[in-house]
């Protein structure tokens, strides 16, 4: 795992100019999985993410759905998930064809499956959340391509 990039004691109005600067660090099209504890922000990023990248999607927490699609962006919960083969059942080249990034919560115990199912022109990357104290937040973006 390579380090790109660390941000350190974020607040949310921080956020845009974040996404900002990720963007330009990794190679489209992206995997980015977001990992950090329940409530440290994760949703709240993808939300700003899909803002600034893909102003006409509308991203919430597909918890529920699981995936969301917009016309730049994919997001995916996998907070429920429990199994690869849950993973294999999402038929994720189907949503990710033509998209830039692929934003997914809770992705990391799946990295192996989601590089097996994942268009082979995907380059994968971490986000990594630490809740600092209310509304602060370290962000640290990683290549993971050398875990695959």
């Amino acid at each position: 795992m390579k380090v790109l990039r660390t941000w350190k004691k974020a607040h949310e109005s921080d956020l845009e100019s974040l996404v900002l600067e990720l963007k330009d660090l990794v190679l489209k099209p992206a995997v980015v999985i977001l990992s950090g504890p329940m409530g440290a922000g994760k949703t709240t990023f993808v939300r700003t993410f899909s803002k600034v990248v893909d102003p006409l999607s509308n991203a919430t927490s597909p918890t529920y759905a699981v995936i969301n699609e917009g016309t730049k962006v994919v997001h995916a919960d996998f907070y429920r998930l429990e199994t690869n083969e849950e993973v294999l059942h999402l038929e994720l080249p189907l949503y990710l064809e033509g998209k830039d990034y692929f934003l997914v919560e809770w992705g990391k115990r799946f990295l192996t499956r989601l590089s097996l199912e994942v268009p082979e022109e995907f380059n994968f990357y971490e986000l990594t959340v630490e809740i600092v104290a209310d509304e602060v937040r370290n962000f640290e973006l990683s290549d993971v391509t050398d875990e695959l």
